[in-house]
């Protein structure tokens, strides 16, 4: 091989890069970081040699000073990173050390790519559950910056129902960042954590209160000005009728957006979450909610907050239950690996 010539992988190996088409893509194997407390040495690496996931571990000595121990490293097919840092935190090793994952960007290797294939599954469709309920916890923190998308989305909703605008409608979809948190709530279902659920549900309440609020001021500041008639909020508008009109379809697109959502969430796809946000219409009511209480039209606040109901209940609970099913096909027991 001359200098500058490419890396060719062997027949039987593998070569990826972490990223393709420009679009996220899920390593197949991942980095496996531990800082091992001295006490819990011995039995973690007993577990990760055993591990069919693991395809090359390693240990520096001392290499962890805080706290004092090892630092133990391997790569995992990462069909079975989930499994493996389980095993790993059943030994109490998160309570004083830490268990760390991040992708490779590029490898070659025969042993990870039988670790891969003596794993069930498809790399690119497996989910670490660990990283999964780690974003969700962050998602469904309330903060100013996801008061301000909300307030914003919000407010082009409005604007969007006021010129019965349907480009403008579908901006204020994609801009709403609710989704994160509505998927966290079927997160905190699955792997029963209250706390997250709480989190979820608060953030969920108090983000659609505070650009409800603060786009019906807004409202209400456009009315007296006369920029806005009541002939615009509570005329027909053959465009945007949806928004206060839920029925059945309603129902099924919220079941349908959910299902996609929490597997373009959990499986890295984030290109599919576009059409998800283009899909429901959260952001809208919520829009026609603040309209309806600026001029007193009732009727508009009623419908549309069924339709507000309606979607997120439905993709909480379609996400809720897509996430009950790729966890029981994900907990399947690994093949044995081939010895050689």
């Amino acid at each position: 091989m001359t200098v500058g010539e490419p890396l060719s992988p062997r027949p039987g190996t593998t070569c990826s890069p972490s990223r393709s088409g420009g679009e996220e893509h899920n390593a197949p194997v991942l980095h496996l970081r531990v800082f091992c407390p001295t006490d819990t040495v011995a039995a973690a690496l007993d577990a990760l040699r055993d591990d069919p996931a693991v395809s090359s571990l390693g240990c520096i000595p001392g290499g962890a000073l805080k706290p004092r121990g090892d630092l133990i490293e391997a790569s995992v097919a990462r069909e079975g990173a989930t499994r493996v840092m389980g095993l790993l935190d059943d030994l109490g090793i998160a309570e004083t050390g830490s268990i760390e994952m991040v992708p490779i960007e590029a490898w070659i290797s025969r042993p990870g790519f039988d670790a891969s294939e003596a794993n069930p599954g498809i790399e690119v469709d497996s989910i670490i559950w660990p990283q999964v309920v780690e974003m969700s916890y962050d998602e469904s923190r309330l903060s100013w910056g996801f008061l301000a998308f909300m307030t914003m989305a919000t407010i082009i909703a409005s604007i969007a129902i006021i010129l019965d605008s349907q480009v403008l409608i579908i901006g204020a979809m994609v801009l709403g960042p609710e989704f994160a948190a509505v998927a966290a709530l079927g997160v905190a279902l699955v792997t029963r954590r209250a706390h997250l659920f709480a989190s979820a549900l608060k953030t969920l309440v108090l983000g659609f209160a505070f650009s409800i609020l603060v786009t019906t001021a807004l409202c209400l500041l456009c009315r007296w000005r006369g920029w806005i008639t009541e002939r615009e909020v509570i005329g027909p508008r053959p465009l945007t009728a949806f928004i206060y009109e839920p029925d059945r379809w309603s129902i099924v697109v919220a079941v349908i957006a959910g299902v996609a959502g929490v597997i373009a969430l959990t499986t890295n796809r984030s290109t599919a979450l576009a059409g998800v946000f283009i899909s429901v219409t959260t952001i809208p009511a919520a829009g026609n909610i603040s309209l309806g209480l600026a001029f007193a039209a009732w009727s508009e606040v009623v419908g549309s907050s069924l339709q507000l109901v309606v979607n997120i209940a439905g993709m909480a609970v379609s996400g809720w239950i897509t996430l009950l099913i790729l966890r029981r096909v994900g907990v399947r027991p690994p093949k044995p690996r081939t010895r050689r």
